[in-house]
C-alpha cells in the first residue's frame, strides 16, 4: 500500500528504513469508491490525500452549475484543497474519485508534526508545493494565451495517462473548454 508513496518520495529526498516506518505510522489509508467524496466544498480540508492507486478530481461548481475540474490526481499525486489544509478555512474545491481509489492521507498534525522533526519531509514538502505552484502558473498563462487546440494539444502531450482514463467533458472543464468546443476542436486537429 505504501509503494507509490516512498516511490514519490525517494524521488526527492532519501529516507532510511527506520525514518519510512515514522512516515508510515503516520499515514493513514483510505479507500474511496467511484463517485465518493474525500472532500466537499465548504468543509474545511483536514488531510493531504496522496493516490496510491486511482484517479481522483479537484473541483469547484460555478453559479450555473457547471463544474470546473482545478487538478486531478493519479498513482503517486497529490491532491488537497491546501488552501483550506493550511489555514483551516472552508474548502473551496470538492475532491472526489473519477475511479475506485487508495490513498494515504496525511492529517494536518501528522503533517506538522512530520514537518517539525523529519527535515526530509519538509524538503519533500517544499519541492511539492513548488512544483505545484510552477504548474498551476503555467496552466494559467495557458489558459489567456493559447488556443484551444494548443491546451488540448499540450494537455494530451503532459498528460497521456489521464486523457486515457477520464471522459473528454471532464478534460474539457480542466482546459477551460465546453464539451462541445472540445469535439470541435478534436474534430480539426483530426482532419489536419
Amino acid at each position: 500500500m505504501y509503494e507509490q508513496f516512498f516511490k514519490h518520495f525517494t524521488e526527492k529526498v532519501s529516507l532510511s528504513e527506520q525514518e519510512m516506518e515514522y512516515v508510515k505510522g503516520l499515514l493513514k489509508p483510505k479507500k474511496l469508491r467511484r463517485k465518493q467524496y474525500l472532500l466537499q466544498e465548504g468543509d474545511v480540508c483536514r488531510e493531504i490525500g496522496f493516490v496510491e492507486k486511482g484517479a481522483l478530481r479537484a473541483y469547484s461548481v460555478d453559479e450555473g452549475g457547471t463544474e470546473r475540474i482545478i487538478q486531478f490526481a493519479l498513482e503517486g499525486w497529490l491532491i488537497a484543497d491546501l488552501y483550506s489544509f493550511l489555514t483551516a478555512e472552508a474548502a473551496t474545491y470538492s475532491i472526489d474519485a473519477i475511479e475506485d481509489a487508495e490513498l494515504l492521507l496525511i492529517s494536518r498534525s501528522a503533517h506538522e508534526e512530520l514537518l517539525r522533526n523529519l527535515p526530509q519531509y519538509e524538503t519533500y514538502t517544499r519541492l511539492s508545493i513548488t512544483n505545484a505552484y510552477i504548474a498551476m502558473q503555467r496552466r494559467i498563462t495557458s489558459i489567456i494565451s493559447t488556443t484551444p487546440e494548443d491546451r488540448y494539444a499540450d494537455f494530451i502531450a503532459k498528460y497521456p495517462q489521464i486523457a486515457q482514463r477520464v471522459p473528454q467533458h471532464m478534460i474539457a472543464s480542466y482546459i477551460g473548454l465546453t464539451p462541445e468546443t472540445l469535439s470541435r476542436v478534436r474534430k480539426r486537429m483530426a482532419g489536419k
